[in-house]
């Protein structure tokens, strides 16, 4: 069996987290990676990329595209966050926020900063395609 070193921190962390799920450690940090980005790209199913409806957000003076796939993720597609993937628009607006204005709080309601690109016509967030489960 291999190993892992993590400090004391992040141990006391993933036992109480094994406890809670009744579930291994290492069943944990499968389920983690399984859950991250990683492991979401590893996995992802081909016709995704149909459904992906192409999203923008004006921030600071600059634009930032990327792809909103539902029920949330969102994929930055073109600036100095290109290639990051997160779970919700609000993960990826808040790192928008904290890359072009790092001193402020970061804290965004991702559906009403993001606007879908409907190439010029008239503005709309993405609330206004939001999955009614959320």
């Amino acid at each position: 069996m291999a190993t892992i070193e993590v400090d004391e921190g992040t141990k006391q962390t993933l036992a109480f987290a094994a406890r809670m799920a009744n579930a291994t450690e290492g069943e944990i940090v499968r389920r983690l990676i399984a859950a991250s980005s990683l492991g979401q790209a590893q996995e992802e199913p081909k016709q995704e990329a149909e459904s992906a409806q192409p999203i923008y957000a004006d921030y600071e003076g600059h634009r930032t595209r990327g792809l909103y796939y539902p029920p949330g993720r969102v994929e930055i597609i073109d600036g100095p966050l290109r290639g990051q993937s997160f779970k919700t628009p609000t993960g990826a607006a808040r790192a928008v926020v904290r890359h072009y204005n790092p001193s402020v709080n970061d804290n965004r309601n991702g559906w009403g900063f993001w606007q879908i690109d409907n190439g010029g016509g008239p503005r709309v967030w993405l609330q206004a395609i939001r999955p009614n489960d959320h």
